[in-house]
């Protein structure tokens, strides 16, 4: 069957089930990636580990994929039902070869897709379109595969999440000087899954919102950077006078946190808190920070010693970024946060237990804390349809010459800093959108510079979306 090449994202494979992605084409992608894995060492056999998650479509894929694999011969590490990070955790600590992890994270029902890695050294090599993800497209559309004459075999690795949570405690070590209530709300998806195994290993109350997993997404898109859809779980953190709230994504990989006053708390607040906690134990290491939101990171970094990396947006570049530089954590404005010590991938399970230690340790409500690393505001993300008819290189000149004296950067989009406030507009890898963030010292600079250049997209024939 002809395969799509838009189903080759930038850090992904992901689209429409089944009419882009279906039990047809599937072999072919799978092969396709297990061929990318072996080309430097066709000889030699893998063990891959693979997962999935509670998306209807993803049982038979995910029988297909082993089936595959297993004649690729690979030895296939099966972990079954899991999250992504699960995964992540998996091939690192075990030190497999590679992973694979059938989802379409945060998107709607529809969708399907596959997240992939393999390991070199103590290093996750996500794959993207920086790392292998064109190759694997001209692989797969082409029928270009590596072939081995064995057969692999299947090893079923169910309880590795008693593990990955284990792991996580014994390297945050949060104190259990008193009771602390937490709200979740996964919104039926893997998340789920550690957020369970934390209260079993860890004493802390837990209030279900939406625990039942479930890939029709009954209850809302397990997308919580979409913030109204965290409304029901905000009222609910009040209702039962909760600690804190948590608001996992569909795979498990991005997680938002509520404070006690029903408060959504921004991403760079919980990686300027852990930033805090990690400086203190590892004085002068490296963080890294993505390009939309610096300002309070960046405090917390030079009270402490450290040092600030500057990366683009995108979990793989992320990954790659803190890897190369040997930083010791990143965290993105969208709810990821990673760590050196996994091979510079994901855990949402080290955060909430960073999050935990911090309110146990202090004494301090969570909105306290957050004032606390707090030296900077944010406008919160802003987006934009740019219709066909407007030619974009314009909107950036057009930004770039209002604001021509400050400082200038295109690691990402454009970006422009002033002492005491910064912009951020950036093309999205995965929407035909302008996506905008502004922070400053206080709000009114936050507002009057976001209403300038609000006006000036927008006269520009922009759509705030």
């Amino acid at each position: 069957m002809i395969i799509n090449p838009k189903i080759f994202k930038a850090y992904d494979i992901r689209d429409i089930y089944p009419t882009e992605i279906n039990e047809e084409n599937y072999p072919d992608i799978i092969e396709a990636i297990y061929s990318f894995f072996i080309k430097d060492n066709p000889t030699k056999p893998l063990t891959v580990v693979l997962g999935r998650d509670m998306r209807l479509s993803a049982p038979s894929l995910f029988t297909i994929a082993k089936k595959i694999l297993v004649n690729c011969g690979a030895t296939v590490i099966d972990i079954g039902l899991s999250s992504t990070p699960t995964m992540y955790f998996t091939v690192m600590e075990y030190q497999y070869d590679a992973g694979i992890q059938i989802t379409a994270s945060h998107n709607t029902k529809e969708y399907t897709g596959i997240k992939y890695l393999y390991r070199k050294g103590d290093q996750a090599i996500k794959i993207s379109k920086n790392t292998g993800m064109l190759e694997v497209k001209d692989r797969a559309i082409n029928r270009d595969f590596v072939k081995q004459t064995q057969k692999g075999e299947v090893i079923q690795k169910p309880n590795v999440l008693v593990e990955e949570v284990k792991n996580a405690l014994g390297i945050v070590k949060p104190k259990n000087s008193r009771p602390l209530t937490m709200v979740a709300d996964p919104a039926n998806g893997m998340g789920i899954l550690f957020l369970e195994e934390i209260v079993r290993q860890y004493p802390v109350k837990l209030v279900k919102m939406n625990f039942e997993l479930d890939g029709s997404f009954p209850a809302h898109q397990p997308n919580p950077l979409q913030f109204q859809l965290l409304k029901d779980l905000q009222k609910k953190v009040i209702e039962e006078k909760a600690d804190l709230g948590i608001a996992p994504d569909g795979d498990g990989d991005r997680v938002f946190f509520i404070d006690e006053t029903g408060s959504i708390v921004p991403a760079t607040m919980i990686t300027a808190i852990v930033t805090r906690e990690l400086l203190r134990e590892h004085p002068g290491k490296k963080i890294v920070a993505d390009i939309r939101y610096l300002r309070n990171v960046e405090t917390i970094v030079k009270k402490l010693g450290g040092t600030l990396s500057v990366c683009p947006v995108g979990h793989a570049l992320i990954t790659k970024q803190l890897n190369d530089e040997n930083a010791i954590f990143a965290g993105e404005s969208s709810g990821h946060f990673y760590f050196r010590d996994i091979g510079g991938a994901e855990s949402a399970i080290r955060v909430i237990f960073y999050v935990l230690k911090v309110i146990q340790a202090s004494g301090k409500p969570l909105s306290e804390i957050v004032k606390e690393v707090q030296s900077s505001f944010e406008s919160g993300e802003f987006n934009f349809v740019i219709p066909d008819s407007v030619d974009t290189k314009k909107v950036m000149e057009k930004i770039t010459s209002t604001f021509s004296d400050g400082k200038v950067n295109h690691l990402d989009g454009l970006a422009i800093d002033y002492p005491d406030w910064r912009l951020s507009v950036r093309s999205s890898n995965t929407e035909p959108i302008f996506r905008l963030n502004v922070e400053g010292a206080d709000r009114i600079i936050v507002d009057d510079n976001l209403a300038k250049l609000k006006d000036i997209i927008i006269g520009l024939g922009g759509k705030q979306k």
